[in-house]
């Protein structure tokens, strides 16, 4: 009881700000609105003094002011044109999450929770002041017998701030998934436990130091990426402690601007090493902003903050990669088909007319430069037909989707007249060419048969536990008639129904497994 009121009065102090920033009972949709609604709107607009701004610049500072937990909902909304409009969702990927720095001494009673007062000073004798402060963490510069080191520390009381915002969050998606029968094709409460999945694994540095050392080992075959090493012994749940790195922010474009780089090529890297390790490994850097990159003097490009790290299986891998050829080539049938075979479709729609859908999104940016293609047009217009052919939110593909937005941005933000389908085209077709070599195929057949071998030897097992559970019911006294329930559900029948049941599905599963492997 007590923790639904806290969680009522959190939501409803969200609301107030959001009022006050004109975000509900918005001035852009004041003729639509009711004359009380208007009233009501007008007089919060009095009170917080007539926010200026469009909608999305006014909704990003609501956000921003609220925290941590906002902030981070707000960049994962910033995926969704198809709810709330292109302009606004580009005014949401501009969130900016910094914060004033706390102190040196809340920073050296965090590190002596961490290690212990002796420990933490033997390791950490001067931290010196704070170089970067975010909603979450900070990051001071320290001196060590091995060089210059970047340390990262989690602001105090953090983890009790997120964990309960979230929990108001979570509540407020069931109640409008309840409430709301339109809005559960949008899986609120998927797309807020999405939101909270990736802020909880943030909190724990522990999981960022092993994402970093992850990324260095993926990306040490491609040329023109770096990831600092993770300093082991001076790291922990709240700490994190890494190289330094002597560059330049992608946030920092005065300084950009005096470099003199190819920015065509920077551009083309930051898509490529994006697609590179995520349709080849599977693994994608989940939050890839200008601020965590950064561009050393000597060309490298440095990523840091692996709080969220994106993970897809082969499955969506193959996906991304064959939605993505599909548009290169303009085999639009083919892009169709791959929603339905991936379950993104219900069956019950129509190929053809979805693969007509494609058409009208993909034809239009055929023969143009990039200047000319608003991407953030393109992808309204792509989910614009979710609701058409009764797609649903996918919960795994949000965090592809959030990243492939700030990639985009990025690169655009270095290059304006940066392609993204063009700089996708070679890794895209070198991985399909890859798993769909006869060489491939065999290694998939070799595996799906080894799964197959491993099934048939526990066989016995089951068919021992379903002979035990028959020979138990038969043990059972037998009940007099009036204590009977209808035939069907007598004993004997129920055995054979399980044993039915038993050879059955083993039936399915071999033909299953043949069609995988023989088809």
């Amino acid at each position: 009881m007590l923790t639904a009121l806290a969680d009522y009065w959190r939501l409803m102090r969200a609301g107030v700000t959001l009022a006050r920033h004109d975000v509900i009972l918005p001035r852009e949709y004041a003729s639509r609105l009711p004359l009380p609604a208007r009233l009501f709107g007008s007089a919060l607009r009095g009170l917080s003094g007539k926010p200026k701004g469009r909608q999305g610049e006014r909704l990003a500072r609501a956000l921003e002011s609220l925290g941590p937990a906002y902030i981070k909902l707000g960049q994962f909304l910033a995926t969704r044109p198809d709810v709330f409009g292109v302009e606004t969702t580009t005014d949401l990927s501009r969130l900016k999450d910094k914060l004033p720095p706390f102190s040196k001494d809340a920073a050296r009673k965090q590190l002596n929770l961490e290690f212990g007062e002796a420990e933490a000073l033997a390791a950490f004798p001067d931290i010196g002041e704070p170089v970067a402060a975010a909603s979450i963490a900070q990051v001071h510069r320290i001196e060590t017998p091995d060089g210059t080191r970047a340390v990262k520390i989690l602001r105090p009381n953090v983890e009790h701030q997120i964990l309960t915002e979230l929990r108001a969050m979570k509540r407020a998606a069931r109640t409008i998934e309840q409430v709301d029968r339109a809005a559960r094709r949008l899986e609120p409460v998927a797309f807020v436990d999405t939101v909270a999945q990736s802020m909880e694994k943030e909190l724990d540095l522990r999981l960022e130091a092993g994402g970093g050392s992850e990324f260095k080992d993926l990306l040490s075959s491609m040329k023109g990426f770096d990831v600092p090493e993770v300093d082991w012994e001076r790291s922990g749940k709240t700490v994190l402690t890494t190289d330094w790195v002597d560059g330049i922010p992608l946030t920092d474009t005065e300084a950009l601007n005096k470099l003199n780089f190819d920015r065509k090529d920077l551009a083309n890297r930051v898509t490529q090493g994006f697609l590179e390790t995520a349709i080849h490994h599977g693994v994608f850097h989940a939050d890839m902003h200008e601020g965590n990159m950064i561009l050393s003097k000597t060309g490298t490009l440095y990523l840091v903050d692996f709080g969220i790290v994106g993970r897809i299986g082969f499955a969506e891998r193959r996906f991304l990669a064959e939605i993505l050829n599909g548009f290169i080539q303009r085999d639009y049938k083919r892009v169709a088909e791959v929603h339905f075979e991936a379950g993104y479709v219900p069956p019950d729609r129509s190929v053809g007319d979805f693969a007509q859908a494609l058409r009208s999104v993909g034809e239009p940016i055929h023969g143009k430069s990039a200047k000319e293609v608003s991407m953030g047009r393109l992808l309204l217009q792509l989910l614009d037909f979710t609701h058409t052919f009764g797609m649903h939110l996918r919960p795994e593909l949000v965090l592809l989707q959030k990243t492939m937005v700030q990639v985009e941005g990025v690169a655009r933000n270095l290059d304006p007249e940066h392609n993204i389908w063009d700089a996708a085209k070679p890794i895209v077709q070198s991985w399909i060419r890859e798993e769909f070599s006869p060489v491939s195929l065999a290694k998939q057949t070799s595996s799906i048969l080894r799964d197959l071998s491993g099934r048939a030897g526990r066989l016995p097992e089951v068919l021992d536990r379903v002979e035990a559970i028959i020979e138990q019911d038969a043990k059972r006294p037998v009940p007099s008639d009036k204590d009977k329930l209808p035939g069907f559900f007598n004993t004997p029948v129920r055995s054979l129904i399980t044993l039915a049941l038993v050879v059955t599905g083993s039936v399915l599963l071999a033909l299953y497994l043949f069609d995988t492997v023989f088809s």
